[in-house]
């Protein structure tokens, strides 16, 4: 894959020569493979769906949010009561 960005990049840029457009064209080009491109850290990009390191990830993800859900629970007992009874309407 990144061998047919830098070469995409290599044409834009010897087109850019006639036309500073290709130029731009060539800079988003390698701005988009930069950030989504390269097994990127955002969620979703780094790997295959369905794979292990997506399962981790969620498993971290859920327990993390499990955590602070207690801990909202112990240290606001009264908004968390409220908060359940309302979601029981």
């Amino acid at each position: 894959m990144g061998t047919i960005v830098i070469a995409g990049t290599v044409v834009l840029v010897i087109l850019g020569f006639g036309n500073h457009a290709w130029w731009l064209a060539a800079v988003a080009l390698l701005f988009l493979y930069a950030g989504y491109g390269r097994g990127s850290s955002s969620p979703g990009t780094g790997a295959a769906p369905g794979s292990a390191a997506t399962y981790q990830q969620y498993r971290e993800r859920r327990d993390q949010q499990a955590k602070w859900e207690r801990r909202y629970r112990r240290e606001r007992p009264f908004e968390a009561r409220r908060q359940e009874r309302d979601k029981s309407k």
